[in-house]
């Protein structure tokens, strides 16, 4: 029998859509497994989640499931948003039955999203009162996103009979998507998740054996790796008091920050001057330690804290966590002089490295865009020279730093669009205009009255911070592209 012709066009999409949602549900088979060991009567919100997702998941794909085709660069992209936002709406299922805590439908939907984005930005208080089955679906949600759910599933695409590649390029973060870690795309999926895994391991046995309980260690190395922010207490790290633990949070921030093409050179070339020979990563660097100097000083010289290594120590953890998109906090830096807490916010605006688990812009654009503004500068006083911009000792192609300003003026424009929005929905103007930075940037607290939860934000505004999330998961473009009449012409 022989589909009809639109159908035809994204039989594939379908296909790959049901599939991948018939996979997502086994993710909610552990949450039970956790009620079933506490006992907290949440594990049917769970089943029920598990038994929509898996049915929904399956009447997509069996229309479909004998076609078979390689997927074009177009629907590569359709697949990313849909799975994107599909799965966030499935995922919001059992927060949304569940009796404890109590959501509604924007409220269910903004905690999913905030946590397979990895913004960490949450509507619910009482962390340390709710089941441990909710807490723990909250920490795998950001562990799953943190990668991204399509990169893993490029893994096994080619059992599925559709290629990888164009699903890559549309989720990978980074303006320079074509380098490849392996040559083929299959392999270089499997790189990225090993890496990954063995990090987050790591982070939980460090996190354990500086004194946290199994669970918590488990729950705070999915997010510490995934750089989200979500945590199973109301005080974040700061609830355990613990230098050695903060010193752990801050390397593996740090560590998941860092482009992940990065640490396969590492293990390749068995060599850490792999990472300082990286333009990226020196500037990374160079931005966390200069915002941990100032901001130190400042603490310092208002005698915020009662000596130098206190205020240093506030600083580290702050900088690095705001820096990096995580949202972890160990002090209430609203309360720190004036200055401090929107220099904070800015800085989430760059983010980690470009084929990260963070949000932002992205260093690599930011020193794109330096340089690109130095270029012109010396245009001017040398019209006619040739004045290549290279990242490291690599030219950059014009095509790369052109696509970076197109970046930048649709991020810009996005922020002040979604700032008018959230504005409209009776937000002030700092608390509208951080919310936007917390949930574009991914970043996930702000300042005002969403410092602390999204608790206080109207249902308009959660719709609003939703797509906000989405936007900048995607790096706009994907999902832009989709709203474009040249995307559904043929």
């Amino acid at each position: 029998m022989r589909l009809p012709q639109v159908q035809h066009r994204y039989a594939t999409v379908q296909r790959v859509v049901g599939l991948l949602l018939m996979a997502f549900s086994s993710t909610m088979l552990p949450p039970i497994l956790v009620d079933g060991f506490y006992r907290e009567g949440v594990a049917l919100a769970f089943v029920w989640g598990f038994l929509i997702t898996l049915l929904f998941g399956a009447l997509l794909w069996l229309p479909v499931h004998r076609h078979r085709r390689e997927l074009k660069i177009r629907e590569g992209f359709l697949v990313v948003v849909l799975f994107w936002t599909v799965l966030s709406l499935f995922a919001a299922i059992p927060l949304y039955i569940a009796l404890t805590p109590r959501l509604g439908i924007a409220q269910a939907v903004f905690e999913a999203v905030s946590g397979l984005t990895t913004t960490g930005a949450t509507v619910i208080t009482g962390l340390d009162s709710l089941p441990h089955a909710v807490l723990y679906y909250r920490q795998q949600m950001q562990w799953l996103g943190g990668m991204g759910i399509i990169v893993l599933a490029v893994a096994i695409l080619p059992l599925l009979g559709v290629g990888g590649m164009q699903i890559y390029r549309a989720e990978v973060p980074g303006p320079i998507k074509d380098n490849k870690l392996t040559p083929r795309i299959k392999e270089t999926a499997r790189v990225l998740w090993q890496i990954y895994l063995t990090l987050t391991i790591a982070c939980g046995v460090a996190y354990y054996l500086a004194g946290m309980t199994p669970f918590d260690a488990v729950g705070h190395a999915f997010s510490t790796v995934a750089t989200g922010g979500f945590s199973t207490h109301d005080r974040s790290i700061g609830f355990y008091e613990s230098h050695t633990i903060e010193l752990i949070c801050i390397a593996f921030m740090i560590a998941s920050s860092i482009n992940f093409g990065l640490h396969f050179a590492m293990l390749r070339e068995k060599h850490p001057l792999a990472y300082w020979r990286d333009a990226e990563f020196r500037t990374f660097i160079g931005i966390l330690g200069a915002g941990v100097v100032l901001i130190t000083v400042v603490l310092w010289i208002f005698g915020t804290y009662g000596s130098g290594l206190q205020a240093f120590r506030q600083a580290l953890f702050q900088v690095v966590s705001i820096g990096t998109t995580s949202g972890f906090t160990t002090a209430d830096y609203n309360a720190w002089p004036s200055l401090l807490a929107p220099l904070l916010l800015f800085g989430s605006f760059a983010g980690g490295c470009a084929a990260s688990t963070t949000g932002g812009i992205k260093v690599v654009r930011i020193v794109l865009l330096f340089k690109q503004g130095i270029r012109e500068v010396v245009r001017m006083i040398h019209p006619n020279a040739e004045l290549p911009i290279k990242i490291g000792h690599r030219k950059v192609p014009d095509r790369v730093v052109q696509a970076v300003w197109g970046f930048f003026s649709v991020y810009m424009g996005f922020y002040l669009i979604i700032f008018f929005l959230m504005m409209a929905s009776g937000l002030d103007v700092v608390t509208a205009f951080s919310a936007v930075a917390a949930t574009l940037n991914n970043l996930g607290p702000g300042l005002g009255d969403v410092a602390n939860n999204f608790g206080v934000v109207p249902e308009f505004g959660l719709w609003v911070g939703i797509f906000a999330m989405l936007l900048g998961r995607l790096e706009i473009f994907p999902l832009l592209v989709l709203l474009t009449p040249y995307f559904w012409r043929r």
